[in-house]
């Protein structure tokens, strides 16, 4: 929007400079004089074979030299792209990589955990059979005692009862008192 006015003032200056020019007198724009026209034929001769030379000779070489810079900025753009993809492709077998480890570590922590608890568990029931062992041991000892003092019960009475009947006789119990004692005992004890 704002190019327009401007614009419109180059146009219009380049539209009254041919008038002006002639109304100065300017030489080079008087077309009706032959001398300009052979300077117009002269220079489009001159440009044209100086077309025709740069096109030849200068403009393929400045057309190769863009040519492989192309080339070469394709080349490096390829190998930029090749690149990022095997960093993306070392990346992803990073993370499975990563992830992988993980799993294993998973693993070997729950392997490890079993072989504790199954460990633990081991220990317990060895503990366990050998408490069990042990207290049918002490159980057995305690039978065992159990029926030693009631055995001897018989004769801790008998012994008691012949030292209560001497103490309150005041003499000892003849062995015919004992025998009635141990009788009596026996008869006590059915």
């Amino acid at each position: 929007m704002n190019r327009m006015p401007r614009l419109f003032l180059f146009v219009a200056t380049l539209a009254a400079v041919p008038g002006q020019a002639v109304a100065a007198g300017m030489p080079q724009l008087r077309f009706n004089d032959h001398l300009v026209i052979g300077q117009v034929v002269w220079g489009a001769a001159i440009f044209i074979g100086f077309y025709l030379v740069l096109s030849r000779s200068a403009l393929p070489k400045v057309e190769r030299v863009l040519t492989n810079r192309r080339n070469r900025i394709q080349n490096d753009l390829d190998v930029a792209r090749r690149a990022k993809a095997e960093a993306d492709a070392a990346s992803a077998e990073l993370q499975k990589a990563r992830h992988d480890a993980a799993a294993q570590a998973r693993a070997n922590v729950e392997r490890i955990q079993n072989e504790a608890r199954a460990t633990a568990e081991a220990h317990a029931q060895a503990a366990a059979k050998r408490l069990e062992a042990e207290i049918a041991q002490a159980e057995e000892r305690i039978a065992q005692s159990r029926n030693t003092a009631l055995a001897s019960l018989p004769d801790i009475a008998t012994q008691t009862a012949q030292t209560v009947v001497g103490r309150l006789l005041g003499t000892d119990a003849s062995t015919a008192q004992g025998t009635a004692i141990s009788d009596a005992v026996a008869r006590a004890q059915a």
